[in-house]
Order: structure tokens, then C-alpha cells, then sequence
């Protein structure tokens, strides 16, 4: 729709508006006449009286009579306006577009071609709409403009709403079955003095009134484990977390995390837990464990296949990494292996062979598995939080993939302040030798440990990456009501920002 036949378009709707005015009707009046039903059950009371109101999104005139399509959250149903029906109001009939909101009431029958139809017999106008709606919008070139016009993407893409309502589904299944055995849902800090809980780089703030530099959270877990502490032993939060970093299918710098805590369980139980939650939530979404993903049935069935990080590398690439003895030996095997060239820039920063061993897996290992797969038993040289196992080479930590993307992290956490102590000076010596994802010392964290951290038990979802492979979607994007743009003046600026808006 060019802008000069959009603005037309609009001119001629804000006459009609004066013209309702003049006819002494409020366009945008505060109340309905009376409370609606829902479409969808006015639709099952055929030959009944009913009360809807919706947004109009189709209109067709036969001289006396008008059809439209009325369409409100549960459905659709046809309208029928009579002149016969509405005497002189039949004129406000006219003055009526594409998506302006109505209310009518009249009696539920069937068109003799079978259409489910209410006959109205009295219809009050709600809103009377300035801009039509665009012709075309799921296909667009530009497909940024639906994200950034989402309220435009979910009138006119019904599977839009539908994936989003699935979204809350699968929160609130995780909710309610932890609720249900127990948990006690929190909310933990926005906004922290030192990040951690991941490797990620933060958003950075300035709070004026403490005069204080300030980090939107890359995780609550810190937070939640200072609750444990404190006497709790099931906590969980569902909650926004916020990373400085690249967008792409399944990456959005502000995105929604479950996390939890669980006193004297190890990471064996969270392994069955995480099974349980996402079997769950798969069969309160659509119905059965089986979910078909571009063109693959993925089975989130429990019990799931599970390797231990040398085991998957073992399986995947025929390298079997126990047998590294030193740094240079890792490396070596490594750039025999096909990886991208550029990757090799990373590989050289590497000091330790955990770290090699962790660079292997995702590039290597990763990305082929496609059915849910548990991994645990990662390095300790990037699981500062996790406890070791009987082999301190390793920590009783994993995650969890599907389609070759990791859904979470989740560990027994490391109670023995000391360790940990050790570990964040290490974390500082990767720091320093360039890796800027290295977990931040946090003395508040340490010290409460130091007061008595119970045998704990840590979990996360992801809930987007969950919500995309449970509702089909082709990225993140999809699944979030308002993903994160560019702002529309950067991105029309230059050629150059435009690319880099991809």
C-alpha cells in the first residue's frame, strides 16, 4: 500500500468519524451496552439470542443487507445486517470498515450455505478505526516489520497468537507442577552489582542516587542460592535475563529463564527432573511427547539418551580426548579435526585441556544432536560453580540439548567455599588471558557460603529455545512477543547498519 493511497484511505476514515459524531454517536464510547459472550460459544447456540463483540475483518454490502466477518480472541462468525432488522441505524452500517470494533446482538442461524450466522437485530459501535490494515503482512521482504508491528502480525497471522498462547502454556506447566510438589517461586534482583551464573557479557547501568555502576542479570542463580543459604530448599523464578550480545535464530539479548534450586538433591536428580518438565510441558502444549520440528520428529519421551562430555566426542568424531595428556597434544588433535579455520583464533587462547575438550564438543558435537540428549560431566576449567566429580578433571554438571541447540545448564552446585575461591582466581587468570565470558568474583556469593551451603542441586531452561521447538517456530523471534530491534533510524541510516541488522 503506497503512503499516498494509505493517507487517502485514512482522510476517508476520519470523515466517517465526524459523520457518526454528527449522528449523535460516540465513536469511541467508555462502556459496552452490555457484557459479550465469547464468539466461540454463541457459535454451538444455533437459533438463540447472543451478545459479541470483536474486530470486523471482512465487510460485504448488498444494497440492503451487509455481511461481515466478526472476529474476537476464542474465534470468528459471520455477521448479517438487515435494514429491515435496524431501520435507520442501517445508515451507521455504512460508515463501518476493516478492522473497526463492534458489538452486536441478534439470533445464531445457518446460511443456506452452511455459514453459522448472527441476524442483527442492534450493534453498537466500539472503535472506529483510522488506519486500514496492510493487504499483505506474513510475506513480507522485510520481515523485521512484523516484529516491530506485532500488534498488526497477530491480527492478521492467527498462528502468531497461537504460538504465543503455547508460550504461556509451557511456562505455566512448569509452574504448576513445581508449585504442586512443593517449590516456592521467587523473584530475585534486576539489577546486581557483580553479574554471574553464566558466561556472558552484561548490560552495564548507572544508578544516580547510589552512585554505582549496576549490571542487568545473566542469571538469578547467585541470588537463588543465597536463599538456599538462607533456609529455603526448593526455590524456582521464571524470569527476563539479559545478555550483550549477538542476535541471531535463537539468541535475543533479553530472554526468559527458569531456574531453581534444590537442597540436598545432586545433579542425577536434576537430569530425571529436567526430563520430567519438558516431557510435561510437550503433552500440556500439543498433546504427546512427539513434536515435529522442520520436518523431524523429535520424542521428548522420557527416559532421554545421555553421554558424558568424552563419551559424545568419543561417539561423534572417534577421538577420544582421555587420552590428551598435555595442552599441545589436545591442540594438535583438535586442528586435525574439520572446524572452521577462523575458530583455531579461540583454540590458541586455550590453556587447559578441559578447555580444549569443551571446544570440541561444540564444534564438532553439538549441532548432531537432534533427538533430546542429556551431556554431563564437563571440565572443571568452565563449570567454576560445579562440583567435582571422583575424576577432578570433571564437574557434576550438564545440559541438555535438542536439534542441536543447548536448552540449559544445570549442576550440583560447588558448596565448599575454598574450591570456589580457587575457582574464581582462575576465572580471573582466564580473564585476563582474553576470554571477557570469564565468571566474575562475587565476595557477597563466597562469604554466604561460608556461613553453610546444603548439598544443592541447580536447573535452567530456556524458555524461548523450548517454546521454538514445542510451537515450530523458525527462530527466537517467533516466540517472543516483542524481540529486540534496531532502532528504526539506525536501521534505514546506512547500508552499513542494515547489514549488520540481519
Amino acid at each position: 500500500m503506497t503512503d499516498l493511497k494509505f493517507n487517502e484511505i485514512k482522510n476517508i476514515r476520519l470523515e466517517k468519524v465526524e459523520k457518526i459524531r454528527e449522528m449523535g454517536i460516540d465513536p469511541y464510547p467508555a462502556k459496552l451496552k452490555r457484557d459479550p459472550q465469547k464468539i466461540s460459544d454463541s457459535r454451538l447456540t444455533e437459533g438463540q439470542e447472543v451478545c459479541n463483540a470483536g474486530r470486523i475483518m471482512g465487510m460485504r454490502s448488498h444494497g440492503n443487507i451487509a455481511f461481515s466477518d466478526l472476529r474476537d480472541e476464542s474465534g470468528n462468525i459471520q455477521v448479517l445486517f438487515q435494514k429491515k432488522n435496524l431501520a435507520d441505524k442501517f445508515k451507521l452500517v455504512q460508515l463501518l470498515d476493516i478492522a473497526d470494533f463492534i458489538l452486536v446482538e441478534g439470533k445464531v442461524f445457518t446460511t443456506q450455505a452452511g455459514e453459522l450466522t448472527i441476524d442483527v437485530n442492534d450493534f453498537q459501535i466500539l472503535v472506529k478505526t483510522i488506519n486500514p490494515l496492510p493487504s499483505v503482512w506474513y510475506g513480507l521482504k522485510d520481515v523485521e516489520d512484523r516484529y516491530r508491528k506485532r500488534y498488526l502480525d497477530l491480527i492478521l497471522n492467527p498462528e502468531v497468537a497461537q504460538r504465543l498462547r503455547k508460550r504461556s502454556k509451557v511456562i505455566d506447566s512448569i509452574r504448576d507442577y513445581l508449585t504442586d510438589d512443593g517449590f516456592l517461586e521467587v523473584e530475585t534482583p534486576t539489577l546486581q552489582p557483580i553479574y554471574g551464573g553464566g558466561f556472558a557479557k552484561p548490560f552495564k547501568t548507572f544508578h544516580n542516587a547510589l552512585d554505582s555502576e549496576f549490571y542487568l542479570r545473566i542469571s538469578d542463580e547467585m541470588y537463588l542460592k543465597r536463599l538456599i543459604v538462607g533456609g529455603f530448599e526448593k526455590v524456582f523464578e521464571i524470569t527476563k535475563v539479559f545478555r550483550n550480545e549477538g542476535v541471531d535464530f535463537d539468541h535475543n539479548p533479553e530472554f526468559t529463564m527458569f531456574e531453581a534450586q534444590i537442597a540436598y538433591r545432586d545433579y542425577y536428580y536434576g537430569m530425571d527432573l529436567i526430563e520430567e518438565l519438558i516431557q510435561n510441558a510437550a503433552i500440556k502444549v500439543n498433546g504427546t511427547t512427539e513434536v515435529e520440528y522442520q520436518d523431524i520428529l523429535l520424542n521428548f519421551k522420557r527416559p532421554w539418551k545421555r553421554y558424558r562430555v568424552v563419551e559424545a566426542i568419543l561417539e561423534f568424531t572417534g577421538v577420544d580426548p582421555l587420552q590428551w595428556e598435555t595442552i599441545e597434544e589436545a591442540k594438535k588433535a583438535t586442528e586435525k579435526l574439520p572446524i572452521k579455520e577462523s575458530k583455531f583464533k579461540e583454540l590458541a587462547k586455550m590453556r587447559k585441556i578441559g578447555e580444549v575438550i569443551a571446544f570440541v564438543f561444540e564444534e564438532m558435537v553439538e549441532e548432531k544432536l537432534i533427538q533430546p540428549t542429556i551431556i554431563y560431566d564437563y571440565p572443571v576449567e568452565i563449570s567454576p560453580l560445579a562440583k567435582k566429580c571422583e575424576d577432578e578433571r570433571f564437574t557434576q554438571r550438564f545440559e541438555y540439548f535438542a536439534f542441536g541447540t543447548e536448552l540449559g545448564n544445570n549442576y550440583t552446585e560447588l558448596n565448599d567455599p575454598v574450591d570456589l575461591n580457587q575457582r574464581f582466581v582462575e576465572e580471573k587468570e582466564r580473564e585476563k588471558a582474553g576470554f571477557d565470558e570469564a565468571h566474575q568474583t562475587d565476595h557477597d556469593y563466597l562469604n554466604a557460603i561460608e556461613h553453610g551451603f546444603p548439598p544443592t542441586c541447580g536447573l535452567s531452561i530456556g524458555i524461548d529455545r523450548l517454546v521454538i521447538l514445542l510451537t515450530n517456530a523458525q527462530n527466537i523471534r517467533e516466540v517472543i512477543p516483542f524481540p529486540t530491534l534496531r532502532p528504526l533510524e539506525k536501521k534505514t541510516s546506512t547500508k552499513k547498519d542494515n547489514k549488520k541488522g540481519k
